[in-house]
Formats: C-alpha cells, structure tokens, sequence
C-alpha cells in the first residue's frame, strides 16, 4: 500500500501544471513550454530505461509490473497532458489535466482493476463525481450554467470510462494515463462547440 500511496502523490503533484495558469502565475503557452520540457526529460529517462537499463529504485517504486518492459505510466502522462495543452483552449484541456492528476489517483485508492477488467460500480462513481466537480470549477466561470453543466458531464464521463476499464491491446496495456485527458477533453470540447 506504501508505493501505492506514493505514486498517488506523484500523480497528484501534476496539479501543478494547470494551477500555474489557474492561479494566474504564468501564461498559458509558457504552460504548453514546460509540459514540452517535461515530455522531452520523460522520453529520454524512459529510453534510457527501456534501451540501456536504467535500475534507479525510484522506477520499482513508482513503476508497475506491466511497466517494466513498455513506457511507464509517468512518461504517458507528461505525453497527454502536453497533448491536449497544445491542441485545445485552457477551458478545455485544463478539466481534462486536472481529472487525470486528481480524478484518477483518487480513483486509484478507492480500488483499482486489472487490465482488461472493469473497476468495481462504487469507485466508478466516484472518479465520476470528482471529475464532473473539477470540471464545473473550471467551466462555471467560462460559459452559461447549462452548457458548463453538460460540459462537464461529458467530459466526466469519458474520464471515468478511460479510467473504470483498462483494455488489453495486442498485448499492450492501455495505461489510463495516456487515455484520460484526451477523452475528457474532446468531450468538452464537443458540447461547447455544439453549444455555439
């Protein structure tokens, strides 16, 4: 349960990112720059891992067993996060980073599921009740009340589908990591498109 707990803490300290625009400390293209920075660092440490063999503890601690031949959760996540940064406006892409750094390890504690199976209805419910609350925190100051709503949801929905079912393919897990903020965001990014 130790490292379980750790790299809850590790997910959840990607929070950063997006708070540097929402506490207004920064822009958000220099927002973009350094999730790009963080992207390059992760995609070198994780060759170098992959090619070489880098054996730091820190990656049997925050690493899991399907991991350890195949890119780690950590670089995914600096992978879709710099994704949706750069192809979608900060009302969309920052509900869809803040439901993967807070949505997910909350989801992760309650219980997860191994791949190829379903998370139990319970924790379902409540990746989707803290994504949808994310979300509304972020899109309630932006557009009407309606749409914010359903924006939300929407988005909500498609994080907690990416993260309640991990599938299996090819042999390869789909880490939730790399699935949650894309889907999350398009979603959004539907209803406010729709909505006009």
């Amino acid at each position: 349960m130790g490292g379980e707990l750790r790299r809850r803490a590790v997910h959840a300290s990607g929070v950063g990112f997006p708070a540097l625009y929402l506490l207004d400390l920064t822009a958000w293209r220099t927002v973009g720059y350094l999730l790009v920075a963080g992207s390059v660092a992760a995609a070198a440490l994780e060759a170098v891992r992959l090619l070489i063999g880098l054996d730091w503890a820190v990656y049997e601690t925050l690493t899991r067993e399907y991991e350890r031949d195949s890119v780690a959760g950590y670089a995914l996540y600096m992978f879709s996060m710099t994704a949706v940064a750069w192809v979608f406006d900060p009302v969309v892409a920052v509900p869809g980073m803040l439901m993967l750094a807070l949505g997910d390890p909350v989801s992760g504690l309650l219980g997860s599921n191994e791949a190829g199976r379903a998370k139990r209805a319970g924790v379902v419910a409540a990746m989707f009740a803290v994504c949808f609350a994310l979300g509304a925190v972020v899109l309630l100051p932006a557009v009407t009340l309606p749409r914010a709503v359903l924006a939300a949801a929407v988005g909500a929905a498609g994080a907690t589908v990416a993260d309640g079912y991990t599938p299996v393919v090819a042999g390869y897990v789909v880490d939730d990591n790399i699935t949650i903020p894309p889907v999350a965001c398009l979603g959004i990014w539907v209803v406010l498109r729709v909505g006009g």
